[in-house]
């Protein structure tokens, strides 16, 4: 497509309407190819500010039958608080955004400034031919990162070759197990649950309280533990193995281990 030579110098004032700054034009005038010149008022600053006029229609997206899903609310803090309060007063004063008709909202998540400052997530790598500066700095902290990711407390996949070792531990009232892989960097963990002790449950003793909880655990990973391809550990309170031998009368009811 063929556009004509631009005649900017004379209707840049016109189409500007003579509210940018001599400055402000030539700034945007330098990184706005000269094939565009003609069309530099939807470059200026000011119209950017305001809406265009209200057109014969206004259009709606209506999904019949879709409801948004509903999750928990993220709490902010004072200052988080604060910067949305501002930004919502002046889009709403500019008429950008108007008060939502939707039943649910959009969590809103915030990027620290280098001065402290808060501003919403990242809009700068949409921009063509954004570069991300890898530097010394950026990628020691990608490397850093990447090491996270393979050692505890951040959950590891499962590898059924690796040495493998369960813990289990009992309260007055619930349960909780851990599983985890060994190896030379120590433990890395796989996957944890606890459980709420059933009322018939709260009656035991609490050397059968720890035996409970090594059957639910092993029940718990069944999938798991018997993909390994060789043994495991368990374990739980010391005292659990001298207890059960001596205690004459020890016992777990029938009923937890099915």
């Amino acid at each position: 497509m063929d556009i004509p030579p631009s005649s900017y110098h004379d209707s840049l004032e016109e189409l500007w309407d003579g509210e940018e700054e001599p400055e402000e034009i030539e700034a945007v005038m330098k990184v706005v190819p000269s094939v565009y010149h003609q069309y530099m008022d939807v470059f200026s600053n000011v119209k950017a500010e305001k809406i265009p006029p209200h057109r014969t229609c206004d259009h709606h997206i209506k999904l019949e039958g879709s409801v948004p899903p509903v999750e928990v609310i993220y709490s902010l803090s004072n200052q988080e608080s604060d910067t949305l309060r501002a930004y919502i007063s002046e889009n709403v004063e500019k008429v950008f955004i108007r008060p939502s008709s939707s039943p649910t909202g959009a969590p809103v998540l915030f990027i620290k400034k280098k001065d402290g400052g808060l501003h919403f997530s990242l809009t700068s790598f949409l921009k063509k031919d954004s570069r991300v500066p890898l530097n010394e700095e950026a990628l020691r902290h990608f490397h850093q990162l990447k090491e996270e990711f393979t050692i505890a407390p951040i959950l590891s996949h499962f590898y059924p070759s690796l040495p493998t070792i369960v813990v289990t531990d009992a309260s007055a009232y619930a349960l909780g197990a851990v599983l985890s892989h060994i190896s030379d960097k120590g433990k890395h963990l796989i996957a944890f649950d606890s459980h709420k002790l059933l009322p018939v449950e709260l009656t035991y003793e609490i050397h059968d309280k720890e035996l409970l909880g090594i059957v639910w655990a092993l029940k718990r990973w069944r999938a798991f533990l018997l993909s390994l391809s060789s043994s495991f550990e368990v374990l739980t309170k010391s005292f659990l193995t001298s207890v059960f031998y001596v205690t004459k009368d020890s016992h777990l009811p029938s009923s937890p281990l099915g």
